[in-house]
């Protein structure tokens, strides 16, 4: 039952969200040609974690119908932060859109028309089945759902200057003067549900934590929502016994009745203060260029999806070019717009119409519209493409964030392949100058793919009379067994060292806190 309800619940997301890219992009064809960059920080109120938090980079490209993006920072697992090279293309077309995922690291593309996925519900019924390790994995553990509530959101002007002397805030943001908002009452909630976990999966959970986690920790407002007194009990599982006939009837009132066992949630509820830098002289406009850019990138991005939740409330006038909204309970996103055009670092795939052929340029001297290469959305030359599956499935990245930024991360942003241990980044000291093993790992699995890749192209290249020079006979690629042993090598390497560095880490965790209590 469960995994019939994950499986719907994937497919009804999976066509709505498809449904509408189609018209998102016949919106962006309407505006201007541009390139703009958003560079996104993370950053903490908390001194350990800010030193942990990475930053990236999405560079935007839009010509037409035609949208790219770049990015380098792909999400976490394995507390861990994933970094490659990834671009995604969406291009519009008669019949709905492509949509390609390109892969700069192993040189492969995933395309997806969307038309045809909409016209064939039950291959994408099928594709949304979750494993059975993924419901039993939901089974056993917590629920947990966060949420900006922004019902009661206020804007106001910050203020600088001495008390007699004071102004309104102004700054200065990628060449654009801005003014400055504070945006009050936004809280961040966070629900966890428990009625289905038994009394060791609770304890399993509650005891998971390790004492710096638990320090990082919120007081916890727990409400029970135990519903009507129980009178007769049908079954453990439905014992305020509602029929299916009462339960789907629109005109039968369920009162405080549940279906099911009753509900154990708690709630974390923190108030934030987001800032927000508008600026009226940017040529960009939010609504027609931007937020569908935003809406693209939220299907597979919750950190884009909180960002759209915060910007479609009624902003004050001008363009949004730096935001800085909570993400978690201590880790908060700075987003800001900067290169518009290849202002600030000129690109060879972008560039600027002469003034006579009637391009604007606005009155702050922003180069603005601008061309883009029509060939930064083509699929780059060499590169194999795959067909329609995914190259990863879509996570809820939201619950693990937390645990990741306190666990593992960069200590400088930009630093695709340097980790570093809790200890390391409390005494700011650099990491070993070897490469992690995971790293090595998956560097040693991508030249045995691309080792794999050129000899299967070697061997079925023709070498005919008329080819100038006959290459020597490509070597036999490697047999079933032999892949499938070098497989199991990495992957039980990667599991030892995954569990030394989490020995490593706990034991610096304890010896740090027994020092403070020691200090103080």
């Amino acid at each position: 039952m469960v995994q019939l309800v994950l499986q719907y619940r994937d497919y009804q997301r999976a066509t709505q969200r498809l449904a509408g890219i189609p018209e998102l992009l016949s919106k962006l064809r309407q505006a201007p040609d541009f390139y703009v960059e958003m560079k996104w920080e993370f950053t903490s109120w908390v001194p350990l974690v800010s030193k942990m938090c990475p930053s990236d980079v999405y560079r935007v490209w839009k010509r037409g119908e035609s949208l790219r993006v770049d990015t380098s920072l792909l999400g976490f697992e394995h507390m861990t932060w994933q970094r490659g090279r990834r671009s995604f293309i969406f291009k519009g077309q008669e019949a709905g859109a492509l949509v390609m995922e390109v892969d700069h690291d192993r040189q492969v593309v995933h395309t997806e028309t969307l038309g045809l996925a909409l016209h064939e519900p039950e291959a994408l019924l099928a594709a949304m089945r979750p494993s059975e390790e993924h419901v039993a994995s939901r089974l056993t553990s917590p629920i947990v759902s966060t949420h900006l509530d922004t019902r009661n959101v206020a804007f106001e002007r910050n203020k600088c200057g001495i008390w007699g002397w004071r102004s309104e805030k102004m700054e200065t943001v990628s060449g654009y003067e801005a003014k400055v908002y504070s945006a009050t009452n936004v809280e961040l909630v966070t629900r966890t549900r428990t009625e289905h976990l038994s009394d060791q999966d609770k304890s399993r959970s509650k005891g998971g934590k390790t004492p710096f986690q638990s320090f990082l920790g919120m007081a916890q407002q727990h409400s029970s929502h135990s519903g009507a007194p129980v009178q007769q009990a049908a079954s453990p599982t439905n014992p305020t016994a509602i029929s299916p006939s009462e339960y789907f009837d629109p005109n039968f009132s369920l009162e405080s009745r549940n279906i099911g066992r009753p509900i154990e949630m708690s709630s974390k509820v923190q108030r934030f203060k987001a800032t927000l830098w508008l600026s009226e002289e940017h040529p960009l406009s939010l609504g027609d260029q931007v937020t569908p850019i935003i809406d693209l990138m939220a299907i597979s991005n919750a950190h884009f999806a909180k960002l759209r939740d915060f910007i479609t409330l009624r902003l004050p006038p001008g363009f949004p070019v730096k935001i800085e909204i909570p993400l978690f309970h201590v880790l908060n996103a700075r987003i800001t717009f900067s290169n518009l055009c290849g202002r600030d670092e000129p690109l060879s795939s972008v560039w600027v119409p002469a003034p006579s052929s009637g391009s604007a340029v606005t009155a702050s001297g922003s180069p603005f519209p601008c061309e883009v290469d029509p060939a930064v959305f083509e699929v780059p030359e060499g590169y194999s493409v795959l067909g329609t599956e995914r190259s990863e499935p879509l996570r809820d990245e939201d619950d693990a964030l937390l645990q990741f930024a306190i666990r593992q991360s960069l200590l400088e942003a930009g630093a695709e392949a340097e980790q570093v241990t809790v200890w390391e980044a409390l005494t700011n000291t650099r990491p070993g100058a070897h490469p992690p093993p995971q790293a090595a790992s998956y560097e040693e699995q991508l030249q045995l793919e691309r080792a794999l890749q050129e000899s299967l192209r070697m061997s079925t290249e023709p070498n005919g009379p008329e080819s100038p020079h006959r290459t020597p006979p490509a070597p036999a690629p490697p047999s079933f067994e032999e892949q499938l042993r070098l497989a199991l090598e990495l992957s039980s390497r990667e599991q030892e060292e995954r569990e030394r560095r989490g020995q490593q880490e706990e034991e610096d965790l304890q010896r740090i806190l027994r020092l403070s209590l020691t200090e103080h």
